[in-house]
């Protein structure tokens, strides 16, 4: 009985280390460089760009300057950029990610984390 609670318990630390190291692996700071020369791993760079409120207050050319075109969005109702981020990896299906910019008066008001 006291091994297979052992093995168990060992199971389950196991997936919680290969649980954090693939969350950790998904996250990254943001980086201007990376985000140009790299944008199939945008998505490592989203959470980051999104809570520390880096693009809050920038113009849409500013915006731009920094993250570089925007991709034709079907979105109505506000003024808006959309930015592809790629498809960070799954166990199942991987979804499309994007980074959606909102403005109000030329000025970044809100910046969402997509999956689609």
């Amino acid at each position: 009985m006291a091994k297979k609670i052992q093995i168990i318990l060992a199971v389950l630390a196991l997936a919680g280390a290969i649980s954090y190291f693939l969350i950790d692996a998904n996250e990254k700071q943001f980086d201007e460089t990376q985000w140009h020369i790299r944008p199939l791993t945008r998505y490592k760079m989203a959470k980051d760009i999104v809570s520390s409120n880096i693009l809050l207050g920038k113009s849409q050319d500013e915006v731009e300057d920094m993250l570089g075109k925007a991709v034709p969005s079907n979105l109505e109702g506000r003024d808006h950029l959309v930015f592809d981020l790629g498809k960070a990896p799954s166990f199942f299906e991987a979804a499309a990610e994007s980074l959606v910019v909102i403005f109000e008066e030329d000025k970044v008001v809100k910046v969402l984390h997509s999956r689609r």
